[in-house]
């Protein structure tokens, strides 16, 4: 293992929770509720499922769209301002460096939202590569932000670990043909990622000494 490419949206931050709890919320302020398998499905990518005109079926009626986003905006600025980094990422970004593993980032949000998030935590330096949807014509599950990020880093894809919460992400990484290793958050724990080849409950849980123990083994068993 060379290198490392990290998802941003819950698996450095928890902004999924935050996201899904400010629109059940507005669902739940027009009497209808936002089933979390529904949501979840469109973790990860951008696009496929609207969740106004979704609401505006449930709740048979038309509803004023625009204040809608402006309150979502409103709400979401103020929930990001509370995000922490998730369990272990500041170690796993500090292991990495140490082992000299290359890192990058690979993410279907825009390279504005990106930026200001890592600068916000201080963890911006940690990051030799970013490939946004800016750069890719289709986002997470198309593999291209992957091919892009391990191109960019220098190695082959088979020599590189992704490291997901969502579906769509994992999808994106393996279709790439690198490995992944999901990391779930709360909203994303109850799906099936049978396609992983690591799933654990936080970084915390196990080191990139371990993960590279993990697959230096498998790889000499292919």
């Amino acid at each position: 293992m060379k290198a490392v490419v990290f998802d941003l949206d819950g698996t450095l931050l928890d902004t999924e929770t935050c996201e899904y709890e400010i629109i059940s919320g507005i669902y739940a302020e027009h009497g209808q509720e936002l089933p979390l398998e529904v949501w979840a499905e469109c973790i990860g990518t951008i696009g496929g499922f609207d969740p106004y005109a979704d609401l505006e079926a449930r709740a048979g009626r038309k509803l004023d769209r625009e204040a809608l986003q402006i309150l979502h905006r409103t709400r979401h600025e103020e929930g990001v301002k509370n995000i922490s980094l998730c369990s272990g990422v500041l170690d796993r970004l500090e292991e990495a460096r140490r082992l000299g593993l290359k890192i990058g980032l690979a993410s279907s949000s825009r390279r504005e939202w990106i930026e200001k998030n890592l600068e916000r935590q201080g963890i911006r330096e940690y990051f030799e590569i970013i490939r946004s949807s800016n750069d890719v014509e289709r986002v997470k599950p198309d593999p291209a932000l992957y091919r892009l990020a391990v191109e960019a880093l220098g190695v082959r894809a088979d020599e590189a670990i992704a490291i997901e919460d969502s579906r769509n992400g994992l999808r994106a990484a393996k279709a790439a043909g690198l490995w992944g290793l999901v990391v779930p958050n709360p909203v994303t724990a109850h799906l099936d990622f049978s396609e992983a080849d690591r799933i654990v409950g936080s970084l915390e849980e196990l080191t990139f000494e371990e993960l590279l123990n993990d697959f230096e083994a498998k790889q000499n068993v292919d």
